[in-house]
């Protein structure tokens, strides 16, 4: 009963540790996410300058699983280039290795970030407590480093006497006596458990314990840590199956670079430990591979030292000799991801999905709104696509002709529809985490927009509805008719034009262009209305064909409503931002 209960303490621990790595990328994430995001779009402008930014961002948020789906992220949004990602992917994995040094440094009595986590503790509450967003997301952040440390330090404590048991040893002896089968059995174990766990981290805090422990030699534990970085990228493929094509190549990329490390690993398994035995000796520390615990006692305390500085080396040469050679290959690896993951046949089916936003919200809800951003300029895109497509309807007087373009106003306004239901969808599973008030505010405005749209797309459904009812009453207009409609069309065309330019400036400050439009599609509308009023007087076309005519000019007006309703929500997101 007593080693159940430590099994039950043990699992805790590994929650705790787990809850608290999540809690602080996340609070890191959203205190400096705006920051964080600048960053990685200004430093990667060649790859050097993408390898260094993996390595800060990376260093900074403890998790280049986090790192790698902000990626992932960017260059589905499209505000990163594919070959930029991958520079910065190499630097993610060098950066990562900083938190192996963390629980290396931890696992060493000299050195306790546990001794000093719940004091830390006292202070996160505080700050958790205080209003005013940044403070709480400084307060998270310093919980869940409290939290990362202190369930590592007690999981440690919990775990030795467990792993040392007899019934453990008796369990992974045999397992580890079959030479390389061995490796790659304990390669397959890594890489499961840090998918299963979904942090790498986590299982390079196990391997350390037990190698520690004693309970698995060195170079089981160096199969481990390989595994532990094909397991990484799985996270970030998962991420980018249902996402776009530049968002799987991203992470193809990733997957490529850690299993071509990997593999010449494996092929120089023998002489790459024998490298790290001769690293670790020039510091003091006994030889890994040499060195066991059936030495002296003053040989095996020191080897129990040593062993988590070892696996943390091992970790660190691996990924920076990997960056060191492949960083020149770079365009060929972009090249290979793109021949695995083709563009898709057709441009027409790949107009009518979202682009962004497929993939699901990110981990951290303040990086979805970029996505969710881009997914707006799409859907705006997407609107003034079937604009022009009303501008044919309203121009072709063939009945044969205007029903295959009818045809597609209904479909655009179905694509509309769907898009807008999808976007809400994903607005409201993002603002179920913790988000910040700006960002709260600025997702009621997305909403709005999107409300906005999905009116633009209605409106090319009854634009067409209004024409064939037009010819099925045999009406037709006459070409001052036509010239004043289309006179109106070009008008809202331009409106629609600024409207776009408004939804892709990141700084929208004046609206003054977005303002002037709507009022010369209104002042157009009066006078076309007063005109027809006249005509009607004087008999100058059928009545009827009358109604039909001012009806078309009414429903061009309101596209230019919603139209001016969008740029005006668009600059209060820009005001939420900023505040």
């Amino acid at each position: 009963m007593d080693t159940f209960f430590q099994v039950l303490k043990m699992l805790g621990c590994l929650g705790m540790f787990l809850y608290g790595m999540s809690l602080m990328s996340g609070g890191l994430q959203k205190l400096a996410g705006d920051s964080m995001r600048s960053f990685l779009a200004s430093m990667t402008s060649n790859r050097f300058k993408c390898v260094l930014t993996g390595i800060v961002v990376t260093a900074l948020v403890q998790s280049s699983t986090a790192t790698t789906l902000m990626l992932v992220s960017f260059v589905n949004a499209g505000l990163m280039a594919l070959t930029n990602a991958i520079g910065v992917i190499m630097g993610a994995n060098i950066g990562t290795t900083v938190t192996a040094w963390l629980f290396a440094l931890s696992f060493d009595g000299s050195f306790s970030l546990g001794a000093i986590a719940i004091p830390l503790m006292f202070f996160a509450f505080i700050l958790l407590s205080i209003k005013g967003q940044k403070k709480r997301n400084l307060g998270e952040f310093i919980m869940g480093f409290a939290l990362l440390f202190l369930g590592l330090s007690t999981l440690k404590d919990t775990a030795y006497p467990i792993l040392s048991s007899p019934a453990v040893h008796g369990f992974l002896s045999p397992l580890t006596g079959w030479g390389y089968g061995s490796i790659l059995l304990f390669m397959v174990i890594g890489a499961l458990m840090t998918l299963m766990l979904q942090s790498s981290a986590a299982t390079m805090s196990i391997t350390m314990l037990l190698v520690s422990a004693g309970v698995i030699p060195f170079t089981i534990a160096a199969a481990m840590v390989l595994g532990e970085n094909i397991g990484t990228t799985i996270t970030s493929n998962i991420a980018a199956s249902v996402g776009n094509v530049s968002a799987k190549r991203t992470a193809r990329a990733h997957m490529l670079f850690n299993v071509f490390g990997v593999i010449w690993v494996l092929c120089l398994f023998g002489p790459f430990l024998s490298l790290i035995g001769n690293i670790v000796t020039l510091f003091g520390f006994p030889n890994p591979v040499t060195s066991n615990f059936s030495d002296s006692p003053e040989a095996k305390a020191a080897l129990v030292a040593s062993l988590p500085y070892c696996v943390a080396t091992l970790h660190t040469l691996f990924n920076i000799i990997n960056t060191l050679i492949l960083i020149w290959f770079i365009p060929l690896i972009e090249k290979t991801v793109t021949w695995m993951v083709p563009a898709p046949k057709g441009d027409e089916e790949e107009v009518f999905r979202l682009k962004y936003i497929s993939a699901g919200p990110l981990a951290a809800a303040e990086l979805s709104l970029n996505e969710a951003n881009q997914e707006l300029i799409h859907f705006g895109e997407i609107c003034y696509r079937d604009f022009q497509y009303i501008r044919e309807a309203i121009n072709e007087t063939d009945p044969d002709k205007f029903e295959k373009i009818n045809e597609k106003l209904v479909k655009y306004e179905q694509i509309t529809d769907r898009i807008e239901y999808e976007i809400s969808t994903y607005l409201n599973e993002v603002s179920k985490g913790e988000l910040s008030e700006s960002s709260a505010d600025r997702i009621k405005i997305m909403y709005k927009i999107i409300g906005e749209m999905e009116s633009l797309g209605d409106s090319g459904d009854a634009i067409g509805r209004l024409l064939q009812r037009k010819f099925n009453h045999g009406k037709m207009f006459d070409e001052e008719m036509f010239a004043k409609i289309n006179h109106l069309a070009d008008l809202v065309n331009t409106a629609y034009e600024v409207m776009l330019e408004n939804l892709r400036n990141p700084d929208l400050k004046d609206i003054s262009r977005a303002v002037e439009a709507e009022r010369d599609i209104n002042t157009c509308r009066n006078d076309l209305r007063e005109e027809h009023i006249a005509n009607l007087e004087t008999d100058h076309y059928q009545y009827t064909t009358g109604v039909y005519y001012i009806d078309l000019v009414s429903e061009l007006e309101k596209i230019g409503d919603f139209i001016i309703n969008i740029s005006e929500a668009k600059m209060g997101m820009i005001l939420k931002s900023d505040q």
